[in-house]
């Protein structure tokens, strides 16, 4: 039996003002009835525009593909006019989107989108579309799916909406099914459901299914096959456990190794300097040249191949290839040190530097024309939580928790109902905006989309700037400008950035820019709400170990917000659980992974994807001259 998709030499163009952009330019790959191919690599890879080429939905005019071929159970589906292609679209291959909200449509039912498919492609009267669009909210596991059935899509919660989209998807039981991110923004349980609910439903309808994701993690739980995508062309493919014990390209290797996790404690995460080189002006040869730690002085000029080295394994890097070693243009330009650096974790012995008791932060519940309270939610109710000096407390917990509004209300953005916030013995909770202003230095915060919370019509000086004036405002400009360009060379941005705006940078960089905004006023204690959540794994990377140097230079004090329990064996020193606006457990880092004790924290770690500790002691660097 043939594959179900059968991707070869697929090239998707975009038409843009400074050229050609190759978005995707070569790939091949083929997907059994019932098997798992994720596709994996940083943001701007090609991995999307790949999904959106199989699906036929490449956004016109501006972009086409420029050849090659997408076979649908034995037919190439690209030369079909576009009634054709709407026939396919939804029907024999569906796609889940990244971010819910914005594909569904605000403005109708849930159950007047899912009727819409099953109408549409399996030519069924209304009646009859109704109780299969029922059934399908039921099979995805959603409480009362009648009643759901005439909700709007902002009455449910993120992980509701993802199994409104997977419903949708898989309604007229695709052949293949595309899941793009599907579990980027959830939380760990809301995940293990959603990949559980879509193994189900492959294992009893036999969809082949497309996974695009950065998480490693849960690649090595749910894939059968890996491609790993780098700047538009597969550079690595090979059976998921095949490709975990026996990585061969250096950039697969370093993703890899840029993993957080418990083993890593005490060391620096592997890093990949530079960024994914524009599609418009991609080197001759690898496109992988000028980042990689093995680079080579053909490597920039002569392309390699994607060729089978070992049984099922596909790699396109030059040192797997004897002929190309053995030539006078294979001298090395740089071999970077196969061992990771430490980084010294601060001293255990500390002093505490703020204390929460009883905090509680209630928000009224008012009703009728005189808006009378009628009840409260209870967002914080009643917390204890103490950190030390230098030290790193991780709050964890699922969405709706708590977490975010115990960050806010411990820094006195929000203000808390009752309770006690001891800093350095000061209750800060009781002082009134004057009285608190000389501690909002001392105090800061870093921000889950640093986009959101950089003023796009500012400077990255004049939003550095604006702080410093607020709270040191006896600092002279020479003075302001000197701290600016001293933090963002902390933070590893040059001087050249203080005169450009936000959209000019990357994620990575605005998180970064986010982190010297807080640095330059000189704080002691900083709440990182999902500071690192919406990264590529290798940005994650480079924005753990700044957080952890600066943490070890000057000795500050974190507040670790994250639904990632990866980053929190990493980073933190100790844990509090949060469920429902309490705190259910508290206990060092090493003691909650090891051994918990409420339910909701085994729940909580049974639900996280984890690849074999033992497999990263063989993630090591190809030494240059060891194909001969």
């Amino acid at each position: 039996m043939g594959p179900v998709i059968k991707i070869k030499d697929l090239r998707a163009y975009f038409k843009t003002p400074k050229g050609l952009a190759k978005a995707v330019d070569g790939v091949s790959f083929e997907i059994p009835k019932g098997g798992t191919f994720a596709l994996v690599g940083e943001s701007g890879c090609g991995k999307s525009v790949t999904a959106l080429s199989i699906i036929q939905l490449v956004p016109e005019p501006a972009g086409y593909i420029a050849g090659g071929e997408i076979v649908l159970n034995g037919r190439d589906i690209v030369p079909l006019d576009e009634r054709e292609k709407r026939g396919i679209r939804g029907n024999k291959i569906s796609m889940i989107f990244q971010e819910p909200m914005t594909s569904l449509n605000p403005v109708f039912t849930i159950g007047d989108q899912l009727m819409e498919t099953i109408v549409l492609h399996q030519a069924k009267r209304k009646g009859a579309a109704r109780k299969a669009a029922i059934e399908m909210l039921a099979k995805v596991h959603l409480p009362e799916p009648e009643r759901l059935f005439d909700e709007y899509p902002h009455r449910l919660s993120g992980g509701q909406r993802q199994r409104v989209m997977i419903a949708m998807a898989l309604a007229c039981k695709p052949d293949l099914l595309i899941a793009d991110e599907p579990t980027t923004a959830l939380d760990v349980t809301i995940q293990e459901e959603i990949l559980r609910l879509i193994k189900e439903m492959k294992e009893s309808t036999g969809t082949a299914v497309l996974l695009i994701t950065h998480n490693m993690a849960l690649v090595y739980r749910n894939a059968d096959m890996v491609g790993v995508m780098y700047a538009g062309k597969l550079v690595e493919a090979a059976p998921t456990q095949e490709l975990f014990r026996n990585p061969m390209h250096p950039y697969t290797i370093k993703l890899l190794r840029s993993i957080p996790g418990q083993e890593k404690r005490g060391k620096a995460l592997d890093t990949i300097p530079g960024a994914v080189p524009s599609a418009v002006s991609y080197p001759a040869g690898c496109h992988f040249s000028g980042r990689c730690p093995r680079e080579m002085e053909g490597c920039a000029s002569i392309e390699p191949p994607l060729v089978e080295r070992a049984e099922g394994h596909s790699v396109a890097c030059h040192l797997h290839d004897p002929g190309f070693m053995n030539k006078p243009h294979s001298k090395p330009l740089r071999q970077e040190p196969d061992a990771l650096p430490p980084l010294a974790v601060p001293p255990s012995e500390r002093e505490t530097i703020l204390e929460v008791r009883g905090l509680k932060t209630w928000y009224p519940i008012r009703k009728g024309v005189l808006k009378r309270t009628v009840g409260h939610v209870k967002a914080v109710d009643g917390i204890d939580l103490s950190i030390k000096k230098g030290s790193t407390l991780a709050l964890v917990g699922e969405s709706g928790c708590g977490k975010t509004t115990a960050g806010k209300s411990i820094i006195q953005l929000i203000k808390p109902t009752n309770g006690e916030v001891l800093y350095k013995g000061a209750d800060i909770a009781t002082l009134g905006e004057r009285r608190l202003k000389p501690f909002r230095s001392a105090l800061q915060i870093i921000f889950q989309d640093p986009y959101s919370s950089l003023n796009p019509r500012l400077t990255v000086r004049e939003t550095i700037e604006e702080g410093l004036r607020a709270v040191k405002p006896g600092m002279g400009k020479e003075e302001r400008a000197e701290k600016v360009r001293s933090v963002l060379e902390r933070v590893g941005l040059g001087p050249e950035a203080m005169s450009r705006y936000p959209h000019e940078f990357s994620g990575g960089q605005r998180q970064r820019i986010g982190i010297a905004r807080a640095l330059a006023v000189d704080p002691e204690f900083i709440v990182c709400d999902e500071a690192v959540s919406a990264l590529d794994v290798s940005v994650q990377a480079q924005i753990l170990n700044l957080l952890k140097s600066i943490q070890r230079d000057f000795g500050l004090s974190f507040l670790f917000i994250t639904h990632d329990l990866g980053v929190v064996e990493y980073i933190a020193d100790e844990v509090a659980v949060m469920h429902d606006g309490r705190i259910v457990e508290r206990g060092t880092t090493a003691d909650i992974f090891s051994a918990p004790k409420h339910d909701y924290t085994k729940k909580l770690l049974s639900a996280v994807p984890k690849i074999d500790s033992r497999l990263a002691d063989l993630w090591h660097l190809p030494g240059l001259g060891a194909v001969k």
